[in-house]
């Protein structure tokens, strides 16, 4: 109404930031569901009196650290990527 000439058009910058915040709303999903995943197995082991060891990634990282640390490595090219990454 303000502008009633205006042209909405889209630029390369806004598109991927759109993508990018997508993209981290997946991830943040992934990583709760990670750890509520992970929580029901430390329930699980506590009630057989157990001790919860976590599987790990070839990295090292368990998928509930691989989420939380992934944050900026999906931002990154992978040429960019360390060995470990």
């Amino acid at each position: 109404r303000c502008f009633p000439k205006a042209i909405q058009v889209t630029d390369k910058f806004h598109v991927q930031k759109l993508a990018l915040e997508a993209l981290q709303e997946i991830r943040i999903k992934h990583r709760w569901e990670a750890m509520d995943f992970e929580n029901q197995l430390i329930r699980k082991a506590k009630s057989e009196n157990k001790t919860y060891i976590p599987k790990l990634l070839i990295n090292g990282d368990s998928v509930k650290q691989l989420l939380a640390r992934s944050r900026y490595l999906l931002y990154k090219s992978r040429e960019k990527w360390t060995q470990s990454q």
